[in-house]
């Protein structure tokens, strides 16, 4: 990751306490290890659970699997108001550490559950429980990490030093799709036997890298000063909802454009296997690729909205996903593997990358430091339950039945236009002082 003035940290900012850097990598590796386990579950719930976790004669198997991944985004809001309360109250640092522990081991138990044939409905009960965990830890995950990079940023470099918060999520999908393509070439005895659970069990590697690297990070300037002037509020959500909730809604509306991102990485794996006759391999090798090119696009385009501004980046991103998305479905019928990739990249590194990049900082600039943790996990996970139910709703409405690229194609339209909507009732922030950021609360609000 490059710094213009070294690795010194202090150097970086000129501001004593801040580490840019640090914060950035420990930001990527948390992200890293949540869509590692995230990408993990979309690939077993579109490729391996309807398999295993629900009857073999059941012909809704592939939606009630799908739906199993939406459980989480349940779990989020819920977990997002009691994660950014502590975030808000104690310090981003103690509940980030949190929050990698629980899904670290919701994903290994994961791993670990007994399958339909083994225990009957009990299997899927206990899949939607561990979902559930998965989502209480990912609600307040890229809200910490976001503000911890964020604040510890420069402030001419916030969007480029926040967006590393989601390109992690790039390295866990891209890590996640290696080890789960040789567990799709097994044969189907070892696959559906022993196979699957494998990379539910390797996440403990990467949770326990992280949780070394995590452990060390300081605590960002704006929370420290904040609590020495005795400018911690009591009770985030209550000053949240008082001061900030036009921008909740903002962001939460805003947050529907992550519905992209599960549609091409989980719905559109079904597609190709469904509708196209892919073999399961190509379509995940379809994710790897345009995950790829987002490891290098995206702190491009957040180096692009530290110059021009959060808002034509994001809406860009928005718009331009929407476009190409058609194309990318259309592209999983035929056999021109070249085709696929090609617009792969173009829909995922090139279009839904911009605002992947930019939203960290977009949605936290539209908060002060006192309900920052609060106001970005509440907002982003309500928004998310979008994303969390497009493949199971849009499979439903016959995404996954001939010609079911139009039910997908208009699904992405609609949910990119409401979030460009919204995204442009925003105020600009990018030149605004991290200091300044927020409305001004005062203390007796606290």
């Amino acid at each position: 990751m490059p710094s213009p003035h070294g690795p010194n940290a202090s150097a970086d900012t000129g501001s004593p306490g801040r580490t840019p850097v640090k914060a950035a990598i420990a930001s990527f590796m948390g992200s890293a290890v949540e869509y590692y386990d995230f990408f993990i579950f979309g690939s077993a719930a579109a490729l391996i659970f309807p398999h295993i976790f629900f009857p073999d004669t059941d012909t809704n198997a592939a939606v009630m699997s799908l739906a199993t991944f939406g459980f989480a985004y349940v779990a989020r809001p819920v977990g997002a108001i009691f994660v950014g309360h502590f975030g808000d109250r104690i310090g981003r640092q103690k509940v980030l550490m949190f929050t990698l522990l629980l899904m670290g081991a919701s994903t290994f138990l994961i791993g670990c559950l007994p399958t339909f044939e083994q225990v009957g409905w009990l299997a899927p009960i206990l899949l939607v429980f561990a979902r559930l965990c998965q989502g209480l830890s990912a609600a307040g995950e890229q809200a910490g990490a976001s503000s911890m990079s964020l604040e510890h940023a420069p402030d001419h470099r916030r969007s480029f030093f926040t967006s590393w918060t989601l390109t992690g999520t790039q390295g866990g999908q891209i890590l996640a799709a290696m080890i789960f393509i040789p567990v799709v070439a097994l044969p189907d005895e070892i696959k559906f036997g022993i196979g699957w659970r494998i990379p539910f069990w390797l996440s403990a590697v990467v949770v326990i890298i992280t949780f070394f690297i995590r452990r060390s990070l300081h605590e960002t300037p704006e929370f420290e000063e904040a609590k020495k002037n005795n400018d911690i509020a009591k009770l985030p959500l209550a000053v949240l909802l008082r001061f900030h909730w036009k921008d909740v809604l903002r962001v939460v509306l805003c947050a529907f454009i992550a519905a992209v991102s599960t549609v091409y990485g989980t719905l559109a794996i079904s597609y190709g296997k469904v509708i196209g006759n892919m073999d399961e391999s190509i379509t995940l090798w379809l994710v790897v690729a345009g995950n790829i090119g987002a490891l290098i696009s995206q702190p491009l385009f957040g180096m692009l909205a530290d110059k021009i501004g959060r808002k034509p980046v994001f809406i860009y991103g928005a718009l331009g996903s929407a476009a190409i998305m058609p194309f990318y479905l259309r592209s999983m019928e035929s056999s021109n593997a070249l085709l696929q990739f090609t617009l792969s990249v173009l829909v995922f590194s090139c279009a839904y990358a911009a605002a992947n990049a930019v939203w960290p900082s977009f949605y936290a600039e539209m908060f002060s430091s006192q309900v920052r943790f609060s106001g970005l996990a509440i907002g982003t996970q309500l928004g998310f339950l979008m994303a969390g139910f497009a493949p199971s709703i849009v499979a439903a409405l016959g995404g996954l039945e001939a010609n079911g690229w139009v039910q997908i194609s208009l699904f992405t339209a609609a949910i990119a236009v409401i979030s460009s909507l919204s995204a442009l009732t925003a105020r600009e922030t990018y030149r605004v002082p991290t200091k300044q950021l927020g409305h001004t609360i005062e203390k007796v609000a606290s």
